[in-house]
């Protein structure tokens, strides 16, 4: 593989300080920080870097009677502000719900627009492309289910008029669906999608999709940009190229695809046709990941110790440091040291001034990180 130059952490090239202006202030911060080495697989946690983010919570505010719910979904809209988030209806599931799960805020926390009720169940993750559409990944169905708890030869509930989910949607600004990505309710296999993760417009249009929350089925596809299926990699497992939970998506200024592999406590690097570049291990159990336009790579950990804890070294929290280099500067860490559950940021995003936004599953909640 062609691995880029390194002749400074952190330090873009002119090229792209020119083009470049969001997340300045963070890249600042960066470019002061001491020289780190990666850590490499099998290394010590990276638990110690510094943090110099203040964090604000209740800056959003839901209408009157509206409770947040689970939040994985958070992205940022093209005027560098405003923020797209994908609620659960103020639970997990928006099965049942009439809320909308779509959720527009500006950068003072005043909702501005939603949409999507009855069309998306799960919202899992959220993709805002150049034009402003919104691409929402739909993580379930609303297929009837047994109570928890239940026989298992309890009757079911009565099925619904019609069957949504495990789909990937295309929004236009206003809320009006463009195009809906795989079959309603779901495929497996040859088919899709079944438990889509996330979604992500490269800048030719081409579209990418992780899938596989769970069971046999994790795989990353690729789609045209008029939506046909062009191809697939990936199977369950530990090896280069296969995953387990492939949670999220970014991509670099170079055009490399970085793929959050959860389950397999890494990040692996591809190039858009599939093919294999790198795995790094320094950013810890990713669920969410984001990398601005100065290579900044935002990672969000929010299960180690609690849902898996045999990572008990490693502490909850978002990571910061550099995706040409993989060296991690500063991490953010998640107060409650003692969640047995999901905890901290699962969703992560940053504004063009820096501004950091984590959307929790656990907590219910989505925060704002700004600098101290």
């Amino acid at each position: 593989m062609a691995r880029r130059h390194r002749p400074s952490p952190f330090r873009p090239s002119s090229v792209a300080r020119a083009r470049c202006a969001g997340g300045a202030g963070v890249l600042a911060l960066l470019l002061a920080a001491p020289f780190a080495l990666p850590a490499q697989q099998g290394a010590a946690p990276v638990n110690d870097r510094p943090n110099p983010f203040t964090t604000i919570e209740g800056w959003a505010k839901m209408p009157e009677g509206r409770a947040w719910g689970s939040t994985s979904a958070v992205d940022i809209d093209p005027d560098g502000t405003s923020i797209w988030v994908g609620e659960r209806c103020g639970a997990n599931t928006c099965v049942g719900s009439t809320l909308d799960p779509i959720l527009k805020f500006d950068a003072t926390g005043k909702l501005v627009k939603s949409f999507g009720a009855g069309i998306i169940m799960w919202p899992h993750g959220i993709h805002v492309d150049r034009q402003g559409n919104v691409w929402v990944t739909d993580g379930q169905d609303n297929l009837p289910r047994r109570p928890r708890g239940a026989p298992a030869d309890a009757p079911l509930p009565p099925a619904p008029a019609k069957v949504v989910g495990h789909q990937v949607h295309k929004f236009s600004p206003d809320g009006k669906l463009l195009l809906s990505l795989g079959a309603p309710g779901g495929g497996r296999d040859a088919n899709y999608f079944w438990q889509p993760n996330d979604v992500l417009v490269a800048p030719d249009g081409s579209i990418f999709v992780a899938e596989g929350h769970g069971g046999d089925n994790a795989r990353v596809l690729k789609f045209a940009a008029d939506g046909k299926f062009l191809m697939a990699w990936g199977k369950k497992g530990t090896g280069r190229g296969e995953f387990d939970q492939p949670h999220a998506l970014a991509l670099d200024s170079q055009g490399r695809l970085f793929v959050a592999d959860r389950s397999n406590n890494r990040l692996q690097i591809f190039d858009q046709s599939g093919k294999w570049l790198d795995e790094w291990t320094q950013f810890s159990r990713i669920s969410g990941l984001w990398i601005d336009k100065n290579d900044v790579l935002y990672a969000a950990d929010s299960e180690s110790g609690s849902i898996e804890p045999s990572r008990k070294a490693w502490l909850r929290g978002i990571r910061i440091g550099s995706a040409k280099d993989g060296t991690v500067q500063y991490f953010i860490p998640d107060p409650d040291v003692n969640s047995r559950n999901t905890s901290a940021a699962e969703g992560v995003a940053v504004d063009k001034n820096g501004v950091i936004y984590g959307a929790e599953v656990g907590p219910k909640a989505l925060k704002r990180y700004v600098k101290k």
